[in-house]
């Protein structure tokens, strides 16, 4: 622990661009084997006086690959300088946010949550057919019907089952009796291997999962699992609202984590993270990409470095205190909102860690969903609505659509 801290701006101005000092100089120096470069100065204006006080902009026009898996050791040495802070954002991530022991993780910067979604369900995927024989109609992953449709993507892509379990349409948590019932019906289909998929956070919800609940059942059977926990949308807040919670790597159950910092952090899209505990990375190792130095581990494999130095940048601004800080404030103006839904008697869903509230469809119209950019969770037959509380989503900004909503509810 401890390796998260608020670093001043001309320290983070120095940390990187030390780093891309550290990285192969397209600009002097003559790299001839390597099929990249910088962006193309045709295009990209690359002298601008600005950009000496721009480190994130600087690392775009530099252009590094970190391709591979940094963390297992070797990678391409032309881009060292800021592959090492994305080392250094996969301790913090792995063990000042989600409690691993010291070195216990390996990890990557991913394209978002959808791939290091998929990155887990391959390499358990492979486990199970490398190491336990399993066939691919003999494994199949198992979540909430609430998760992310990311897992669908996976079992169509990777060619073993999905099997979603029903939740409560108010609670929405999964019943025991339905769990059970569902890895009763897989087991007498021949399903012998479960990829565990937990929420830390849904994205249409913002409801958690009892990781008890699944590993109890499959116990009970003792059947074969590994957990995954789907933190894409929860990773940079539970673990601050909610601090004793069990889906991180404290709890040995829990063997690998996806994290997306293109949602609460606020980096530019297309930035996830994956992390899983050490001695697994090895069942996504690509062998044949052999003119990659250290090898390909990842889903993605060639990948923009300044999505990593994006991140850690955020994180470094902040600093832990700071972020605990920042998810307090969403939190308060969460509160503020349901103690308004409460008063109009609006039906809603909202989990006491989450700044998501979902709304019951019948409590609105439309043109209100419309005109303040809700969220159904489908677009051809809504049921619900969803406000997510984001840094721009301020008191002042919630005030009229709750002017609305008093409006529209006093015609019923």
């Amino acid at each position: 622990m401890g390796h998260w801290k608020k670093l001043s701006k001309s320290e983070i101005n120095e940390r990187i661009f030390g780093a891309l000092d550290q990285n192969v100089d397209f600009f002097n120096e003559n790299p001839l084997g390597i099929p990249g470069s910088h962006l193309d100065d045709k295009v990209f204006y690359q002298d601008a006086p600005f950009l000496k006080d721009a480190p994130f902009l600087s690392t775009l026009i530099h252009n590094p690959n970190h391709i591979g898996c940094h963390t297992l050791g070797k990678s391409e040495s032309f881009f060292r300088g800021t592959q090492q802070i994305e080392r250094e954002l996969i301790t913090i991530c792995s063990e000042d946010i989600l409690k691993a022991p010291s070195d216990a993780c390996d990890g990557y910067v991913a394209s978002g949550g959808t791939e290091a979604n998929m990155q887990a369900i391959w390499i358990y995927r492979n486990y199970f057919m490398r190491d336990l024989q399993a066939k691919s109609d003999e494994i199949t992953i198992l979540c909430s019907e609430d998760a992310h449709y990311s897992m669908s993507k996976a079992a169509d892509v990777f060619g073993i089952k999905l099997s979603s379990v029903p939740v409560d349409p108010d609670e929405r948590k999964v019943k025991t009796e339905d769990l059970q019932g569902v890895i009763t019906r897989e087991e007498q289909e021949g399903v012998r291997y479960f990829i565990v998929v937990v929420n830390m956070m849904t994205t249409m919800f913002g409801s958690v999962d009892d990781l008890d609940d699944f590993t109890e059942c499959l116990q009970a059977q003792k059947l074969e699992y590994k957990v995954h926990v789907d933190g894409a949308y929860g990773g940079f807040i539970y673990p601050f609202t909610n601090p004793n919670n069990a889906l991180c790597f404290s709890d040995p159950r829990v063997n690998s984590v996806t994290l997306d910092a293109h949602k609460m952090v606020q980096a530019p899209y297309g930035t996830g993270i994956f992390l899983i505990r050490k001695g697994w990375m090895k069942y996504a190792n690509t062998q044949s990409a052999s003119y990659v130095e250290g090898e390909d581990y990842t889903l993605i494999g060639s990948r923009s470095g300044a999505n990593a130095i994006a991140v850690w940048m955020i994180l470094a601004t902040y600093g832990r205190f700071g972020w605990e800080e920042k998810m307090a404030i969403l939190l308060k103006r969460t509160t503020w909102l349901i103690e308004q839904l409460d008063r109009l008697g609006i039906h809603y869903f909202r989990n006491p860690f989450a700044n998501i509230v979902t709304m019951r469809s019948e409590f609105l119209n439309a043109e209100i969903a419309k005109k303040f950019g809700l969220v159904p969770d489908n677009h051809h037959t809504p049921e619900w609505y969803k406000v997510v509380l984001m840094e721009h989503v301020t008191i002042e900004k919630l005030m009229p659509l709750v002017d609305e909503l008093e409006a529209f509810n006093k015609k019923d």
